[in-house]
């Protein structure tokens, strides 16, 4: 299986399409990272008002995929999928323009605006992603395909995660400048839309009948939700990667305030968190294709969220512990990992993100392999239209508790409550299909 897994990526049919997206989630990163760190380290001073801010940009990246996630799956299922990837590559250059304004001029509302702007572009581009692999590859490369398009997505969200924190520096009159991550965001752009020309061309189903297309938004999404959700596997697979994304959405989005507000760290703690979450999900991507041997399967997903639940858990209980800072110095990395419970806590973030890989990888190349292929692209829309409903709520409910005084460090046994109804989902889902 591993001879699988490696031989994909010496193939056009593939290689493409994962440098595609790997540059996509690494710039998607380092804006999202650049921006945050910006407001709340050079910006904001104030605990509430960072953490909203935090929540309102993941809330604000994920409702175009709860909007038009419908369309974007319709329209890929009708037109050549590598004609779309190209397409999107190519508004993602404007809109790191405008990304990249909102950087230098530390303009909030242009750095929101973007934000959501690049939530309508990876809506588009999230359904071709998955639908191009049971085009390109055979039935028993989706897993590992799959899990290579994760893994890589991960290890290219800890770089861009890493590179977006680095590039926010502070000036000698104690502000902070985000200049070379606004240069650096419209260049990996234009390296996406030069690598996304490789793609082989992945026209539609010519055997399919017709689609008549859609354009109201409500009524494509309930149309499209509902045609999906009647099959039970495919209820319970999206149910559980729903609650797995919202879950994820809750920890993501609390980090940096987490970190400079509770743990009184710096941002390159808050960095170092965020690049651990992303190693994390890759190792765990990749480690369940060697579990299940190419083998689409539940199998693992009930021990695997339990372990992700106990994680956060003994996240919380460590955070809990660490002790009030008394003066305004913020630790750095080697000051935090000194800090006796510091490396225990990045351990806990760690076997969080393993423990949350091996769990939605098998979902995701489930949901490519139960339908047919003609059918591929909108499934994965009515999956994200689902996941993101979740994960707006998340964040939303993420705001309304810490305007009511719910600590972010509160939020985490939330997270690790959650984690046990994912686990009865991902139990439910190995009965059904394994």
């Amino acid at each position: 299986m591993i001879q699988n897994v490696a031989h994909l990526l010496r193939a056009r049919r593939f290689l493409p399409l994962f440098a595609t997206q790997f540059l996509g989630a690494f710039n998607d990163n380092l804006f999202r990272t650049a921006s945050v760190m910006l407001v709340i380290y050079g910006i904001y001073r104030d605990a509430t008002k960072e953490a909203t801010f935090s929540a309102v940009a993941a809330g604000l990246f994920i409702l175009p995929f709860f909007l038009f996630s419908a369309l974007a799956g319709q329209l890929t299922d009708e037109v050549d999928k590598a004609r779309v990837v190209r397409i999107v590559k190519s508004v993602e250059i404007l809109i790191m323009i405008i990304g990249a304004g909102g950087l230098m001029l530390e303009n909030t509302v242009l750095l929101l605006a973007a934000l959501g702007a690049m939530g309508i572009h990876s809506t588009f581009f999230g359904p071709v992603k998955y639908a191009l692999l049971p085009q390109h590859l055979s039935g028993d490369e989706v897993l590992g395909g799959t899990g290579l398009i994760e893994a890589g997505t991960y290890i290219a969200i800890l770089a861009g995660t890493i590179l977006g924190g680095v590039l926010v520096t502070r000036t000698p009159d104690g502000g902070y400048t985000a200049f070379w991550a606004a240069i650096a965001v419209v260049g990996i752009a234009i390296l996406g839309r030069i690598t996304a020309i490789e793609i082989p061309p992945a026209p539609p189903d010519p055997a399919a009948p017709p689609l008549k297309m859609d354009w109201h938004i409500i009524r494509a999404s309930v149309t499209l939700v509902r045609g999906t959700l009647h099959i039970r596997k495919l209820y319970l697979a999206i149910l559980a990667i729903s609650f797995f994304w919202a879950m994820g959405t809750f920890l993501i989005a609390e980090f940096p305030p987490l970190v400079k507000n509770r743990l009184a760290a710096d941002q390159a703690v808050a960095t170092l968190f965020l690049a651990t979450f992303s190693v994390g999900v890759a190792i765990g991507s990749v480690a369940i294709n060697r579990l299940l041997r190419g083998r689409v399967g539940a199998r693992f997903a009930p021990a695997s969220v339990i372990a992700m639940g106990l994680f956060v858990l003994d996240l919380y209980r460590r955070v809990r512990q660490w002790p009030v800072a008394t003066d305004h110095h913020l630790l750095r990395v080697s000051e935090f990992i000194r800090v006796p419970n510091g490396p225990w806590i990045v351990g806990d973030l760690l076997g969080v993100a393993i423990a949350g890989g091996m769990f939605v990888v098998p979902l995701y190349a489930f949901l490519t392999i139960t339908v047919p292929k003609s059918e591929t692209a909108r499934t994965i829309a009515a999956n994200n239209i689902v996941n993101s409903g979740f994960m707006v709520v998340a964040s939303l409910l993420f705001v309304a508790a810490v305007h009511l005084g719910l600590t972010v460090a509160d939020a985490l046994l939330i997270v690790s409550i959650a984690s046990l109804f994912a686990a009865w989902l991902g139990w439910k889902l190995h009965l059904a299909c394994d």
